[in-house]
Order: C-alpha cells, then structure tokens, then sequence
C-alpha cells in the first residue's frame, strides 16, 4: 500500500478512541460495499480522467453528511495520493486497518526501503500538519530540524534510535520522555512515530525530510545552511531574502555551524547546491593548480620527446 497512506492511517487512527474507531471501520466496510456495487461511484473515484481535485469533490459530496469525518479525511487522502485505478483498493485496505484498531490489535507497520519510509513518516506528518496554523507549522519545522541536529552529534541518542533490536516501543517512549514538555505536541507526536514508521538508520534523513514537509504546507521551502561561523540576526535575513529571491518561495533557513569550513556558507535548497565558503573555495584553487600542473608537465614533455 501507498506508504503516504499508510503514515496517514496511523496518524488518524492514533487519535480515535474505542468508540470512534468502531465508527469508522462500519463506515468503511459499508463504503468498500458501496463502491463495489454501484458502477457509476466506482468509476468517479477511480476515473484516471478525472484530476484527484475533481474525484476529491465527488467524493466529499457524497460522504461529508454520511460519515465520520475521520473517515472522510482517509477516504480524501486515499484519492490524493494513491493512483486513481487503485483507490478501490486503498479503501479496501483502509477497511483492513481500520478493524484492527476498532478491535484493538496491535498494527505493525511493514518494513520498507529508506525513502518509502520517508514518505510514510511524512504521510503521518501530513495529518498532524492539517490541524495546525502557519505559525505552529513553523514553530514544529523549527523543533524538527533541531532534534535531527541533536541526534546527529549525540552518540548516546543515535545508538538508542539506531538500535534495531529495541522494541519499536520502547524507542517511541525513550523519545516521548525526552521531549514531553519541552516541544510543541504536534512535535512530540511525529518523533514518537519514528520508531514504528520509519528506519531506525535513517531517523536524521527521515527527520529533514519532515521539515521539508511542514514547509511545503505552509507553501514555503527549505533551505539548510552550514556557516563557517555563527550568523547573526542580520546576516540571516539578508541570506533569507537572497535565498527568497533564488527560489521564487519564501525561505525557512537553517543554519548549522561547521567550523571546518572556516568561512562562508554552503547552502542546499533542494537539489541546488551552492557552496561559497572558504574551504569550497580552496578546495576550487586547489584542484586548479593540480591541473594546471599537470598541463604544464605534459606540455614539457611533449616538448622533450619533440626535441629528441
């Protein structure tokens, strides 16, 4: 199943009680049912003609008074990111998912590769995401980026979080201790699905690319900063707004410090690199003299063997 979908599941059914989550399991066996039965709803959930925006409206006309809205938002998400021909499917295996939190049992979610497991961490992230303001996305983003930042120079934190043969529980409760109280909720929530969602190799990769999404949904990108030096407030917004201008997007900017760079800044926004620090650019000097050593060396000794 469409990871996405999957980390969203989570994330919606994490926050149902007992009651609840009876409701919707009934209202997505009655559904799978429905649209199994009635050609004409099968076709305008599935039809690859129609763009998800247009599926995503038929959908909410026929369901908003009929359902949960827990099973609403599932049913939209399944339209949103799982190809049309397989939305049948999704609601089939959103029924399935469902049942088990309904009878509460345990759901362990399968392994998958590192970047499926971004994206399933990220599909949770999605969820979360929804209920909160632009100010809160920021806020979260902010403590997201910073406790990668903790657990990529904290041996302790990254052997516990990288540690396979923890629990996937045990994990989440270590991390729920460690930022219960001191970080926003949402913030507190998305870490503590890690364990279970994500690869416990790739807990910094999965973190970043968290970031990435909670800037996304304020419409904003990423751009992750290492200085040679700390910035101060000015240096920060003069770098925002030339990064701004780069991107055609407002910037969230994060500046880490990288003392081995000794001046400057390396900046990533995307795929884009650009490296203007001191270290890059001896580096560029270096490999210039190099070649232009070796042009000289091979221009001499053509000169040589034509002399003899």
């Amino acid at each position: 199943m469409n990871p996405s979908l999957q980390g969203y599941a989570s994330a919606v059914l994490n926050g149902l009680n007992e009651q609840e989550s009876v409701a919707v399991s009934a209202d997505l066996i009655s559904l799978e049912r429905l649209v199994a039965g009635q050609p004409e709803l099968f076709a305008a959930f599935t039809d690859t003609a129609l763009a998800p925006s247009v599926r995503r409206a038929v959908a909410t006309d026929l369901l908003a008074a009929k359902v949960a809205p827990a099973t609403l938002s599932l049913v939209l998400q399944a339209i949103n990111v799982v190809p049309a021909q397989e939305v049948g499917v999704a609601i089939t295996w959103l029924q399935y998912r469902t049942l088990f939190t309904a009878e509460r049992r345990e759901w362990f979610e399968e392994s998958l590769s590192a970047i499926s497991a971004r994206r399933r961490v990220q599909g949770f992230a999605a969820s979360v995401f929804a209920s909160l303001s632009n100010d809160e996305l920021a806020v979260v983003g902010d403590e997201l980026y910073q406790l990668a930042r903790l657990v990529a120079k904290t041996l302790s934190l990254r052997s516990v979080l990288g540690d396979r043969d923890l629990q996937p529980s045990v994990r989440s409760t270590f991390l729920e201790n460690l930022l219960t109280g001191k970080v926003h909720p949402a913030t507190s929530a998305i870490a503590c699905y890690l364990p279970y969602g994500g690869r416990a190799r790739d807990v910094v990769g999965t973190l970043d690319a968290v970031v990435v999404k909670a800037a996304e949904t304020r419409g904003w990108r990423v751009a992750r900063v290492l200085a040679g030096a700390d910035l101060d407030t000015a240096q920060r917004e003069a770098l925002a707004a030339s990064l701004e201008a780069l991107a055609g997007n407002p910037v969230d900017v994060y500046v880490s410090v990288d003392e081995s760079l000794m001046a400057g800044v390396v900046v990533e926004i995307g795929d884009l690199r650009l490296d203007d620090s001191l270290r890059g650019r001896l580096d560029v000097l270096r490999e210039h003299v190099a070649a232009s050593k070796q042009q000289f060396v091979s221009q001499l000794t053509t000169t040589n063997e034509g002399a003899s």
